[in-house]
């Protein structure tokens, strides 16, 4: 029997509090003239792993992966919040796996993971998350079925929120005309959403994908209306960084978590709710003998001392170099003395820069 979970998560208001701020003004930037931002809330209900649950009170859903939360699903939770009016209750309707890893048999990565998707969803507003088991019984599922059974029965919505080009059940055979046929059958409202745009481009995570492969951090911060960041428990590296005289600190990202170009970031770092400057370099370790995975390591600004155990956050401000093969630790001592002079330096300015 597979394992499951249904959890009401309160926001630890230091943690989250400056990625809660930051989508929560992303979502009244995006919010339609005379539209109301309903967003904020202190508690999120989280469905996972089973398709044995029932939500008890009148839903608006939306669906999709929600990989990176970006500007585009922003429009899609803007007109979910816009509901609450009408006494509905936010819900967001994903996969626990990406669908193509069942379909395709290939492993997908995404901008955010599972648990960073979760965050963020619950640093938007939302009231409930659901992550559905996606089996091949999920994926034989007719899109009556699905709309019927799941959407309607379980969830029990009263709106349906999707993009253009949403499709459903077995084979992608559903798509938004269907669920607007549907709409007076079971009893529901379809909304249909317009694509977020960036210039003559789509938001999408294809792109946000796109600009982190090239290393454009500032872009993807941009689509994603946040920063990027990757989260995880401080471990034990070799410590080289201690032996050369700049002590970092080492997460190792699950294989599922997309990272950008392997290369050297300012970053900032999320420690128990404080944050500090640091310095990232995302990659492999080229000049060091071995084979490593692909792991993010750190050198904090302001802060020493024992993190072994803790759980950090690293968000991504801008790119300084890609990663690189040194002939020499020497060579690379260098560099990286040079990198956080660097990095020291425009910190001092943008801090100079908020005091006047």
């Amino acid at each position: 029997m597979a394992s499951y979970e249904i959890k009401t998560l309160r926001e630890d208001a230091h943690s989250a509090q400056r990625n809660r701020a930051a989508l929560a003004a992303a979502l009244r930037r995006e919010c339609a003239p005379g539209a109301h931002f309903l967003g904020e809330t202190d508690q999120m209900k989280y469905i996972t792993g089973t398709k044995e649950f029932q939500i008890d009170r009148p839903t608006a859903v939306t669906l999709g992966k929600f990989d990176g939360l970006h500007r585009g699903h922003r429009k899609l939770l803007e007109q979910v919040f816009a509901c609450r009016e009408q006494g509905l209750a936010s819900a967001v309707f994903t996969f626990g796996t990406p669908p193509l890893e069942l379909t395709k048999g290939k492993p997908q990565t995404m901008i955010t993971t599972n648990g960073e998707r979760m965050e963020n969803l619950r640093n938007a507003g939302v009231d409930y998350l659901v992550e559905f088991p996606f089996d091949m019984a999920t994926a034989g599922t007719e899109p009556e079925e699905f709309v019927r059974d799941i959407l309607v029965g379980k969830m029990r919505a009263k709106a349906i929120v999707s993009g253009t080009d949403f499709h459903f059940g077995h084979n992608r055979r559903g798509d938004v005309e269907l669920l607007k046929e549907l709409a007076p059958r079971y009893g529901y409202t379809a909304y249909v959403v317009e694509k977020a745009h960036d210039g003559d481009r789509v938001i999408s995570s294809t792109y946000v994908r796109e600009m982190l492969a090239e290393g454009n951090i500032r872009k993807a911060n941009e689509l994603l209306g946040y920063e990027y960041s990757i989260s995880g428990q401080v471990v034990h590296g070799k410590h080289l960084g201690t032996t050369l005289g700049f002590p970092t600190v080492n997460i190792i990202p699950p294989a599922s978590k997309h990272l950008p170009k392997f290369g050297v970031y300012v970053s900032r770092v999320e420690i128990d709710g404080e944050q500090f400057y640091g310095i990232t370099n995302i990659g492999r370790k080229p000049t060091i003998k071995g084979e490593f995975p692909a792991g993010v390591e750190t050198y904090i600004y302001g802060v020493s001392g024992d993190l072994y155990g803790k759980r950090i956050r690293v968000s991504l401000v801008d790119f300084l170099r890609p990663e690189m093969k040194f002939e020499s630790v020497e060579q690379l001592k260098a560099q990286v003395q040079s990198d956080k002079e660097a990095v020291r330096r425009r910190v001092e300015r943008e801090q100079q820069t908020d005091r006047e």
